[in-house]
């Protein structure tokens, strides 16, 4: 049920609220009144008394802000989806004092940015979630929250947001943007030495445990027929910040680093103008994989398997997987 205070500010306001409902009805067909409902109740309200406990006089501003939001969700076809709830519930909450300035902003843009994660095959919209908490009391501007979700962005799987995230960085305050790359913790003189390791090797990051981990490589596709990303067997060719690959008749760029894997379509013609590969030691013998010295298991057959090294992985696939294995140099 929706709380008392919120329900007073809905009042206040409904002739008006009532004709923006009637308009999205005309606009909308089929507009899910009954859901709209729901999302007030159950993630709008959350923000609301949050801002009223905050500063009261700031809720009726809050409130509107919520009510329009709300509206454009439903209108989208998003009242059912659970990752906006809980970012309204659990995440705006913590950022109720910038909220109480800027609520169609601050609202705007994690619900934005929590749908652009989550649409994104194998991104982490939790951990994007859990990221854009930890930062939010170093958070007192809209353009550090912008910057600040696409770092979380990039730390949750979206590789392709690298250096858009470094970057975006740059304009933090030093604190701000170690915290938001997870080294706020550590001995890290000063943001440009962490951005130095960072630009120098994208498979570099603070977390020791992690470097450790990402050794023995991550996998990203399977069939198509099963809900994958390939119909046949990938290959792949370097390409300047990832690998081309083919599969069937379409072609991809695939771009992988420390924080995940993505797949952007290609062309055939760009697939087929490789970038010359670099110079590695690399082997496949007794059922494992050397690279520069240190030795990986392979869970393949090694007949006919492709291995392909750009300036910083190397890509492993074979005729027996629809999955492609890419692992650091």
């Amino acid at each position: 049920m929706i709380s008392e205070r919120f329900a007073r500010l809905l009042a206040a306001g409904r002739p008006e609220l009532n004709r923006r409902v009637a308009e999205a009805r005309r606009r909308h067909n089929g507009f899910d009144t009954a859901a709209f409902g729901d999302f007030l109740a159950m993630a709008a309200d959350p923000v609301v008394c949050a801002a009223d406990a905050h500063a009261p006089e700031r809720a009726g501003g809050v409130a509107m802000a919520a009510f329009d939001a709300a509206l454009a969700l439903i209108a989208q076809g998003h009242g059912g989806n659970g990752v906006i709830a809980t970012v309204w519930r659990e995440l705006v909450p913590q950022y109720v004092a910038l909220l109480c300035v800027q609520p169609a902003a601050v609202l705007g843009m994690l619900t934005n940015a929590a749908l652009h994660v989550q649409r994104q095959r194998g991104a982490r919209v939790a951990q994007w979630q859990a990221i854009m908490a930890q930062l939010a009391p170093q958070i007192e501007t809209v353009a550090h929250l912008a910057a600040a979700g696409q770092i979380a962005a990039w730390r949750a799987g979206m590789a392709h947001f690298r250096q858009g995230a470094i970057v975006a960085a740059d304009a933090l305050p030093e604190p701000l943007a170690l915290a938001a790359f997870g080294a706020a913790d550590q001995a890290w003189a000063s943001w440009s030495s962490l951005r130095a390791a960072l630009l120098h090797d994208p498979w570099w990051t603070p977390d020791a445990a992690q470097r450790e981990r990402l050794q023995a490589g991550i996998e990203i596709g399977s069939f198509s027929g099963l809900g994958g990303e390939f119909s046949e067997p990938p290959q792949v060719r370097p390409a300047p910040h990832g690998f081309w690959v083919r599969s069937g008749a379409r072609h991809a760029l695939l771009i992988a680093d420390a924080c995940g894997t993505v797949l952007h379509s290609a062309s055939a013609e760009e697939y087929d103008y490789p970038e010359a590969a670099p110079a590695a030691q690399v082997q496949v013998r007794d059922g494992a994989l050397t690279i520069n010295g240190r030795t990986v298991p392979l869970d393949l057959p090694t007949e006919r398997l492709q291995v392909v090294c750009n300036r910083h992985a190397v890509a492993v696939t074979s005729p027996y997987t629809h999955a492609i294995r890419v692992l650091p140099l």
